[in-house]
């Protein structure tokens, strides 16, 4: 694993803490799940610290797995220009939990 890597997973889990539910590397990307009640204290966190400074929503997607209990994930691709760094971050919902939307830290 590459010392960038390494340094924004130290970054993260720091940042984050129990706010992440995981935090997986695979293939030289990192991917956090959080769930829909700290999403968005993780978006501005995401945003606003120095260490990570993720200012910029690349991609917003959604993807089904319907033999999974919370069969949703709403996934962000998030860009820090700063450090030239790529993030994924997930967050797990069903039918009746919606995920608030992102566009007060990302407009």
């Amino acid at each position: 694993m590459s010392s960038r890597i390494e340094r924004l997973e130290a970054a993260l889990r720091a940042g984050l803490g129990e706010r992440a539910q995981s935090l997986t590397v695979a293939l030289g990307e990192i991917t956090v799940v959080v769930s829909a009640e700290n999403h968005l204290a993780v978006a501005q966190t995401l945003r606003d610290s120095p260490e990570l400074a993720f200012s910029i929503l690349i991609d917003l997607c959604g993807v089904d797995y319907p033999s999974r209990e919370r069969r949703f994930d709403v996934v962000y691709h998030l860009l820090s220009v700063r450090h030239n760094q790529r993030l994924r971050v997930k967050v797990e919902t069903d039918e009746a939990t919606p995920v608030p939307s992102v566009l007060s830290v990302f407009p």
